[in-house]
């Protein structure tokens, strides 16, 4: 047992129907159950209760135990002067007040009805599922997990938007430089996201609005500051990105990094980092002012034209810069554009019309909606259980309740699990 699931009981009301009256026989009328304190205190505050006929305003203090009041010493902390209720489950101690007289004490266990209990211990203890639940989700109402999955992906994008709101502050609200440092980190994917981070750090974004009008020179801009371009490789191609970018960090006093901190072992050519910085050059090269766009584009077609450029040829033929390859044009594919809109164009969207105050929830989910599922052992195992993703919305979602609520045990504040400890 612990004090969550008393929180829960009380917060919903979920007593038998009989009359609710204190250890000390006196009758208690529930008009408001306060709310719930997150913070330091009392666990409800602002209730308000007739006990025994008269009306009281007060806070209301939850334990398994009776006895715990006194072991965490609330008889000593002036927080609790204001509590009019003590709820427990044993009442194995009389508490007093600051007046030396007995507090009002409910002792639940004698109003929770056996269903609700079993339901929890069923959900939180006596099951070694993926999913607590794992073995009722069929019976679950579509309409309730439809909109939970809404509110779970909103809760999502809500944390995503903190640290794209701290980016913010420490770049001044300077929208196009946060924009450019979060898809460099996408274009890093996760083994090389890191790395693309530093990168885009490492450019003032004010030298590459300078520069972005000139494939050629943002290339060697980007190549030279992740340190590719210190070996002597024999190419024209190369040569003249290393003449190039000599210029550049003389002109504006680089320092560049070293290539040692990208990964190509165990990767896909096409995800080699080579290719992916210079399909991040011809990009911001191609779409100098990439933020206005991105962020009046609605449709997911839109993203998939504008996410549609050419390199240079030589890249056509390599993969490094060292060894040539079988000729193909190296487009950025459907799915990784995908990981774009999901991971940092449409948070970012977000971000910016909450900003502005016009964040409209059915309007900004409709784009989302568009964006396929993504592909993973989570999304995978939802499917197998009866609960398939149709879009990335949907999938954001399972992967939000899934970290934050299945594996962390939260039960009593999932939509799901509350639906079913109270069948």
């Amino acid at each position: 047992m612990k004090e969550e699931f008393l929180y829960y009981v009380w917060q919903y009301k979920l007593f038998s129907n009989f009359k609710l009256y204190t250890v000390q026989n006196e009758l208690i009328d529930i008009k408001k159950v306060g709310t719930l304190n997150k913070n330091e205190g009392p666990d409800f505050l602002n209730a308000q209760l007739i006990i025994d006929g008269q009306l009281w305003s007060g806070n209301v203090e939850m334990h398994v135990k009776a006895s715990d009041w006194y072991l965490h010493k609330h008889e000593t902390d002036a927080n609790y002067d204001a509590v009019i209720l003590h709820v427990v489950w044993e009442n194995d101690a009389i508490i007093y007040t600051q007046n030396n007289a007995p507090l009002a004490t409910l002792v639940l266990k004698d109003y929770v009805a056996n269903s609700v209990l079993k339901n929890y211990n069923n959900l939180l203890y006596t099951n070694k599922y993926w999913i607590p639940c794992e073995g009722q989700l069929q019976t679950l109402d579509s309409f309730l997990v439809k909109n939970w999955l809404e509110r779970l992906y909103f809760e999502r994008l809500e944390q995503k938007a903190i640290g794209i709101e701290a980016l913010l502050i420490d770049l001044k609200f300077d929208y196009e430089a946060v924009l450019f440092q979060l898809i460099a980190k996408n274009f890093g994917l996760k083994i090389n996201g890191e790395a693309f981070l530093d990168l885009a750090k490492s450019v003032h974004f004010s030298i590459i609005r300078k520069v972005a009008h000139d494939k050629k020179s943002l290339t060697a801009l980007f190549f030279g500051m992740a340190g590719f371009l210190t070996k002597d490789i024999e190419n024209e191609y190369y040569q003249s990105l290393v003449v190039e970018f000599n210029y550049l960090k003389h002109k504006f006093q680089l320092t560049p990094k070293t290539s040692n901190i990208f990964q190509f072992f165990r990767m896909r050519p096409s995800n080699f980092p080579t290719i992916r910085i210079a399909q991040l050059a011809a990009l911001f090269s191609e779409h100098q002012n990439l933020f206005s766009k991105l962020m009046n584009i609605d449709k997911k077609e839109d993203f998939y034209k504008l996410f549609s450029f050419n390199l240079d040829d030589f890249w056509k033929v390599h993969y490094t810069f060292e060894t040539s390859s079988k000729k193909s044009a190296k487009k950025l594919t459907k799915s990784f554009i995908d990981l774009i809109l999901i991971n940092t164009v449409v948070p970012f969207q977000f971000v910016y019309l909450k900003n502005r105050g016009e964040v409209n929830e059915e309007t900004f989910l409709s784009l989302i909606q568009q964006v396929s599922s993504e592909k993973n052992n989570i999304i995978s195992k939802f499917s197998d259980l009866g609960i398939t993703a149709k879009n990335a919305m949907e999938s954001q979602a399972l992967l939000q309740l899934k970290n934050n609520y299945c594996t962390e045990k939260q039960c009593l504040n999932c939509a799901i699990g509350n639906n079913l400890l109270r069948s």
